[in-house]
């Protein structure tokens, strides 16, 4: 799917323009920019961009207009969204490793608590979002992938109806999920704008681009959203090493989202659930989807500062999901 529209290519440009530090301007990113309409935007707005493409008959075009410049546009072939896949031997292109990209590019890794050092811009496959936002999440946390160069910002356009899963408020049975804690504790997430599906072309086998009929999708709109890593994700309790423990310790509390935190942490074989749990000021009866992003937070740290809990039960989920995910 690409921006083929000059008006959109202008909103979304002045979009990942803003909120920029004073005196820092970041590489930006572009994941598939088939046809270049906001590559061309970005670089009249003076922005530095590397392009990431996969499909080689937009190649030329882009290849081209990266030699009419003087080193504000390098064009990469590759695929951002089949970076750093789990299989072992030689990668074969439009895959690629992260450390071959960010060496392309030129740019080194960052402290966590640095600015922000790339700026990321992308449409997330439509088939595969959910997918997508859970390697992304993963690599977050563990600081792997692109985030062991630094808090990468990502600007992605994502469906409506994922968007209101990352933004949701506790007590909504539907749309408050173990992603949206996940997102909400890790990134701060804004809301950019929002575009009509039909507003984008797709890509076809041939080369060539079609716009899509809003019967065939599944919500009105794409919504570009803002993920900002937050610099404090890190304590001394919370680290990249313990990070995948806290993922799958709200899975397990939000896979039944009606079931009461207590009973959850009596399945851990935790007799003292309920002193900790006063202990935190969270309701003993309170049920899963009713815990804020940070009561999670605070109930893994005073789990993993306590004798009580045990960390074993998690390793045959971990090794599944990660199996899943990849």
């Amino acid at each position: 799917r690409f921006i083929t529209c000059p008006q959109l290519a202008r909103t979304v440009q002045r979009c990942l323009q803003s909120g920029a530090s004073p005196g820092h301007q970041p590489v930006l990113l572009e994941c598939a920019p088939g046809p270049g309409i906001l590559t061309r935007t970005l670089l009249n707005a003076g922005v530095r961009v590397v392009a990431l493409e996969s499909n080689s008959s937009f190649l030329l075009n882009l290849q081209s207009l990266e030699n009419s410049l003087d080193g504000q546009l390098k064009v990469v072939y590759g695929d951002f969204f089949r970076l750093d896949p789990l299989v072992t031997g030689t990668l074969k292109p439009p895959a690629m490793c992260s450390d071959k990209l960010f060496e392309t590019m030129g740019v080194a890794a960052v402290p966590w608590r640095a600015d922000v050092p790339v700026k990321i811009f992308g449409i997330l496959p439509q088939k595969k979002e959910r997918l997508t936002l859970w390697k992304l999440l993963f690599a977050l946390y563990e600081c792997n992938s692109i985030y062991r160069y630094g808090r990468m910002e990502l600007n992605i356009f994502m469906s409506e109806k994922e968007y209101k899963v990352l933004t949701a408020k506790p007590g909504d049975a539907r749309a408050y999920q173990a992603l949206t804690v996940l997102w909400q504790v890790g990134c701060e997430v804004q809301l950019l704008h929002m575009e009509p599906w039909s507003s984008f072309a797709t890509n076809l086998k041939n080369g060539g681009l079609a716009v899509p009929k809003s019967t065939w999708l599944p919500n009105d709109h794409l919504c570009l959203v803002r993920l900002t890593p937050h610099r404090n994700l890190f304590t001394e309790v919370l680290k990249p090493t313990n990070s995948a423990t806290f993922i799958f310790m709200v899975k397990q509390c939000l896979a039944k989202p009606k079931s009461r935190i207590t009973d959850r942490l009596n399945s851990w074989s935790l007799d003292s659930g309920g002193k900790l749990l006063r202990k935190l000021e969270i309701p003993e009866n309170a049920e899963t989807r009713h815990l804020y992003p940070e009561d999670y937070r605070r109930l893994f740290e005073a789990l993993q500062n306590s004798s009580m809990f045990t960390e074993s039960w998690f390793h045959d989920e971990v090794l599944e999901s990660i199996r899943n995910i990849n």
